[in-house]
């Protein structure tokens, strides 16, 4: 019994350590890498009025459009002030925004952001106005109401003034009431396009595989490197959103081209696992020229008749480099050599992004170098 139960330990252990030292793939759903083709938000804006302001609200001299907005909307409810001077900072025009999520039915609701057009200050404490939100095609789909919720404020006085975020702007949770569907029938379909979201000839390759191993058949096929058709097949007793919801839990390893992307603004820069460099040498060096003005005053000898204090210019100039010995990176070392070669340099961000574009201009680096 104590001979099972010791090699039963050592069988666990040994099966433990075939685990850990198994390589590791960033196998992906392919619900992760792919969108299906029809199956997005769509786009709404509308123009409204945002009331309750307390004085913070568009001066009706200054933006013309309020003024004729907020007549108009008063003439509905059969009050008529076209002749009368209307004066008032508490009313604010605003353009609405929303996006319409995939298969949104009536009576859905959708979160809405509110953002001033006019000189107004800030829309904390307003309400938006019942506010028709339109399509690219000039349909209604929804209508917007509910009082705003603003993350920034502004206070002034008579010395000084404080703002924080952007009180001009805010959002409504659930502001926005759903009043047309967008008809789309995936589930009667009989094929479907997976677009790629990082487009690849191997990944899409991959992905109709995975697919058709899983099916059985070849119901899958890499249109281009963006694209995967799907086919449903006529043995499949289901309908498309079955087959969709069976395919989009496979796994696929995404395969990813060489690149660097640099954002010299922050000194930001990101590789991928496959930049590769060719042997080459690197030096870097800072060279440091100070300057530093030291005027003096010259007096005139005392009682002297017509003398005058001159200021004379004084100036300092040194000179300060950095000595640095080349850094020899080895052909086709992996990222974290790379990594670990610029780092024992000792620079910074800035000047590692430097390197790596002299680098690229020398050929050295197989790698795509994209600036934002």
């Amino acid at each position: 019994m104590r001979r099972a139960t010791y090699a039963f330990a050592i069988l666990t252990f040994v099966l433990g350590l075939a685990v850990l030292t198994a390589p590791a793939h960033a196998n992906s759903r392919i619900k992760d890498i792919t969108d299906v083709e029809g199956v997005r938000e769509n786009q709404l804006v509308g123009y409204g009025l945002v009331v309750g302001l307390d004085g913070s609200g568009d001066s009706l001299r200054n933006a013309a459009f309020t003024r004729q907005s907020l007549s108009a909307m008063l003439e509905r409810f059969d009050v008529n002030t076209r002749d009368a001077t209307l004066n008032t900072r508490n009313t604010a025009a605003v353009i609405v925004t929303a996006h319409l999520p995939p298969f949104s039915t009536q009576g859905t609701r959708v979160d809405i952001t509110v953002s001033a057009i006019g000189d107004a200050s800030s829309l904390q404490g307003g309400t938006l106005i019942a506010t028709p939100l339109i399509g690219a095609d000039g349909q209604v789909y929804a209508v917007g109401q509910g009082q705003v919720a603003v993350g920034g404020f502004a206070a002034e006085g008579d010395g000084a003034s404080i703002t924080r975020g952007v009180p001009t702007a805010g959002r409504i949770a659930n502001g926005a009431l759903v009043e047309r569907e967008i008809a789309y029938d995936i589930a009667n379909r009989s094929a479907i396009r997976l677009a790629l979201r990082n487009p690849d000839f191997t990944t899409a390759r991959r992905t109709a595989e995975a697919i058709n191993n899983y099916l059985g058949s070849d119901a899958a096929r890499a249109a281009d490197p963006a694209t995967v058709v799907l086919t449903r097949p006529d043995y499949y007793e289901g309908d498309m959103v079955a087959l969709l919801s069976e395919v989009e839990l496979l796994r696929v390893e995404p395969d990813l081209p060489a690149r660097v992307i640099i954002d010299e603004a922050t000194g930001t820069i990101v590789m991928g696992e496959n930049v590769r460099v060719s042997t080459v040498a690197i030096a870097q060096g800072n060279l440091t020229i100070s300057v530093t003005e030291s005027p003096v005053a010259s007096q005139p000898a005392p009682f002297s008749e017509g003398g005058e204090t001159v200021v004379l210019p004084r100036t300092n100039v040194s000179v300060e480099e950095d000595m640095t010995q080349l850094g020899l990176l080895d052909e086709g070392v992996s990222l974290s050599d790379l990594v670990d070669g610029l780092n024992a340099l000792g620079v910074s961000p800035r000047d590692m992004i430097a390197i790596l574009q002299a680098i690229a201009a020398s050929g050295a680096l197989q790698a795509e170098i994209e600036v934002l």
